[in-house]
């Protein structure tokens, strides 16, 4: 089971009996049972099916479209699912209420503590110049259970990312990359573009994990409503931007699996971006990472990464249900 990512212009996405097929060009790039499919993105120009769309809807397999640098343009998804109870839930919690305040905290808190827990073992493994860094991320986790209101939460949160991508170009141990800053619209180097298409993928991944748990998307708490933004995905994805982005960008930098020549400059925006093959190559690393196993901390079984997004999410479903007294981020050390 898994995402399949389709980055090649002008493909046609068909049906044929049980199966997925896409070809361009009379040459056929993929064909897969559908059974193995739980989502398709499309990254780029394509032509769907009638057929196609038809059996995706009734799979309840969401189909999302994304521009080459991970901009997310829509998707064709299932009906909202019926659990009016839990979006009732949802929606009582919002604005400056206990429920919200908590999920911020917690939202926070898993994000802070896995930027700490990376840093930490960055330590170990030798490389210096961190402490100050890890100084300013524990000086806001700990004042997160006495900060009363959202704006004051997420000043804790800014204050505690800069602190980490202060320091993020020393995790790097590949001297072909730099990082000077973090720079989001557009991305100006390569890191930064890395580091903003895996979000865009994990926001894609959230969004689809809040759907099928039954949550309206656009409702958040620690990021603020905003036409077209998924703010609760937003919100459940901060405590796996670490854990599953910032790690797989590292490793795939340290490993010498991307070299400079793989990016190029795109020419209207100036943002730099992957090439099509390298594209390619990423997206395979994203969902390698996303099937990785690990023990889930409060289930206490071997969970992947891509069932752990619905887990939080339906965890997150527990507390505001009040089945539960809090809710607990994802914290791996």
């Amino acid at each position: 089971m898994g995402t399949i990512y389709i980055a090649t212009d002008d493909v046609f996405i068909g049906k044929t009996d049980e199966r997925l097929r896409v070809t361009a060009q009379k040459t056929v790039l993929l064909d897969i049972p559908l059974i193995r499919v739980e989502g398709v993105v499309v990254l780029g120009r394509a032509t769907v099916s009638p057929a196609a769309l038809m059996e995706l809807l009734e799979r309840k397999i969401p189909l999302s479209f994304l521009t080459k640098t991970g901009r997310y343009l829509g998707c064709l998804e299932p009906e909202l699912g019926k659990n009016i109870i839990l979006r009732s839930a949802q929606w009582q919690a919002a604005g400056e209420t206990d429920q919200a305040i908590h999920g911020a905290r917690a939202f926070i808190r898993g994000k802070l503590k896995n930027y700490r827990c990376s840093l930490l073992r960055s330590q170990r493994e030798g490389i210096t110049g961190l402490g100050e860094a890890i100084t300013q991320i524990q000086g806001s986790i700990a004042a997160l259970p006495s900060t009363p209101t959202l704006d004051q939460l997420r000043g804790l949160e800014g204050a505690g990312s800069r602190a980490y991508f202060g320091c993020f170009g020393a995790l790097i141990r590949n001297d072909r990359f730099s990082f000077p800053k973090r720079t989001r619209r557009p991305p100006t180097d390569p890191v930064n573009a890395l580091l903003s298409f895996g979000y865009a993928l994990l926001a894609h991944d959230l969004r689809s994990a809040v759907n099928i748990v039954g949550f309206d998307p656009y409702l958040g708490y620690l990021h603020c409503q905003r036409y077209g933004r998924p703010s609760l995905a937003l919100d459940l994805m901060e405590e796996f931007r670490p854990l599953v982005v910032d790690a797989m960008v590292l490793a795939t930098l340290n490993r010498r699996i991307l070299c400079p020549e793989d990016f190029e400059q795109e020419p209207v925006s100036g943002a730099i971006a992957l090439s099509t093959e390298a594209r390619g190559t990423f997206l395979r690393l994203y969902e390698q990472k996303k099937q990785s196993k690990f023990k889930h901390p409060v289930l206490q079984r071997q969970c992947t990464y891509q069932e752990a997004f619905e887990i939080q999410g339906r965890l997150w479903a527990k507390y505001l249900l009040k089945e539960t007294d809090s809710y607990p981020p994802l914290v791996l050390r």
